[in-house]
């Protein structure tokens, strides 16, 4: 993994001081421990690394970072574990780390509160990307009245879609599928995730309706011969998430 090209993105914790952002890199890997800390540094964040769920839970118990990394896969436990942990008193983003095929385990984590994952292996850019865009959306800020996105322009309050220019009409379901999503947008939402947010808690297992409506969704707000999804992309067996 490279970080050629980063670039000197701020990481600062903005409102309060200059001193860098801190994130718990979790990871039992020395050589992924390694290739971490110098990504975060060259974007501006200070690692503090760990080697085990423990070790991990005691270094943010000491002095809480901002942001964490950690692997699914640890020698005393797994990140779904550290993450259901850390979650009990914390709302910093939470980014995991898996391997190709992990999918259940994304799902545990995503539903334990994690706030995105990247897949193994990765590039340094969509990483600090990921985690910049997890630490926007954990700081505090007015909700966007109205959210433009290349060619796609949604007023939140008064539920009023353009695309082009051209109004766009979604049903109830289609506008509120649409609304969680650009709240959420770069972050991954699970299918239970999102029909608690759309049906309730007692249709988080519905999820063939889920896929008819995000279909219906691309439909209407996709551009016109696109080879793919450009705003709504599916991870598949996991999710959907709002491209950035």
């Amino acid at each position: 993994m490279s970080a050629q090209g980063q670039g000197q993105a701020s990481a600062t914790t903005e409102g309060r001081d200059t001193r860098p952002v801190r994130v718990l890199v979790v990871d039992d890997e020395s050589q992924i421990v390694r290739a971490l800390k110098v990504v975060l540094r060259e974007a501006g964040f200070e690692a503090v690394p760990a080697e085990t769920a423990s070790q991990a839970l005691d270094l943010a118990a000491l002095r809480p970072p901002e942001a964490a990394i950690v692997d699914l896969v640890l020698p005393d436990g797994d990140g779904v574990e550290v993450t259901r942990r850390l979650r009990e008193w914390s709302e910093m983003p939470i980014l995991v780390l898996s391997a190709l095929g992990e999918e259940e385990q994304k799902v545990r984590a995503l539903e334990a509160g994690a706030d995105d994952y990247i897949t193994k292996p990765f590039g340094a850019r969509e990483l600090v990307a990921r985690l910049q865009a997890a630490l926007r959306r954990a700081s505090p800020a007015a909700e966007e009245p109205r959210i433009t996105v290349e060619g796609l322009e949604v007023d939140l309050a008064g539920r009023v879609v353009l695309r082009d220019g051209e109004p766009v009409h979604l049903t109830p379901i289609e506008f509120e599928l649409l609304r969680v999503l650009l709240r959420n947008r770069g972050r991954l939402m699970t299918h239970r995730k999102l029909l608690a947010e759309v049906w309730g808690p007692e249709y988080v297992d519905d999820i063939q309706p889920l896929r008819t409506h995000i279909a219906r969704l691309r439909a209407k707000i996709e551009p016109e011969g696109a080879a793919g999804p450009r705003y709504i992309v599916t991870d598949p067996g996991v999710g959907y998430r709002f491209s950035l």
